[in-house]
């Protein structure tokens, strides 16, 4: 299977922010043995590391080329792949843990932020000031010269993201969802990843125990 036919590649894109979406990877969270809701991972969209890039060229953080070229670098060094999809699936584990931390007003794991921290610090490494249009900017050294290249962007959204105003970040209210994303409605009301998906599940949900309710003798 190709990037192009990842389950990665065709995923809906809602969490209003880059690392969000990276955050939702998955099929859907759920509570495991009583610990938190969200820590059991239904039906993870990155099995493998062709995944991981198929994801990061559809989210546009990753081109064409470079994701080829990171294809073939990967099928040279299959070790060094494997690891690499495994520091992605901790990074995004660590970042899910600690936006819930930070959505319930509590400190995030020490470990969690020991992970985070790292692929920051990882990644800021790998930055260099470019010359632009009328300004420098930041670009990769050597993006494709490695196959951890693929975090870089993600850790800098991460990185953003964890130091910016989190008030409008939520959950979706869907069973076995547990999608995030950033609230941009006006009144702060967004309950669901997608109205389309979660959204119109609960309507139907609510609409058949509504009809299976009892009605009493006045109300036949």
């Amino acid at each position: 299977m190709g990037m192009a036919d990842s389950p990665a590649a065709r995923m809906k894109l809602v969490g209003g922010d880059p690392c969000l979406d990276f955050v939702n990877t998955v099929g859907g969270r759920v509570e495991a043995g009583g610990t938190p809701v969200g820590s059991e991972v239904l039906a993870d969209k990155l099995p493998r590391y062709a995944d991981l890039l198929a994801w990061s060229r559809h989210a546009g953080l990753l081109g064409d080329a470079d994701a080829r070229r990171l294809a073939r670098r990967a099928n040279d060094a299959p070790g060094e792949a494997v690891a690499v999809l495994g520091r992605a699936r901790a990074l995004r584990e660590a970042l899910h843990r600690t936006l819930r931390s930070l959505m319930r007003a509590r400190r995030p794991a020490g470990e969690d932020l020991d992970v985070l921290n790292a692929e920051i610090a990882a990644a800021r490494s790998r930055e260099a000031l470019r010359p632009g249009a009328g300004a420098l900017r930041w670009g990769w050294i050597d993006p494709t010269g490695r196959l951890d290249s693929v975090l870089w962007p993600i850790s800098r959204a991460a990185a953003d993201l964890l130091t910016s105003d989190l008030t409008r970040l939520r959950q979706c209210g869907g069973d076995r969802c547990g999608w995030l994303f950033l609230d941009r409605s006006r009144n702060r009301s967004r309950q669901w990843c997608s109205m389309e998906d979660c959204g119109n599940v609960s309507k139907v949900r609510r609409f058949r125990e509504r009809r299976a309710r009892p009605r009493s003798a006045f109300g036949r």
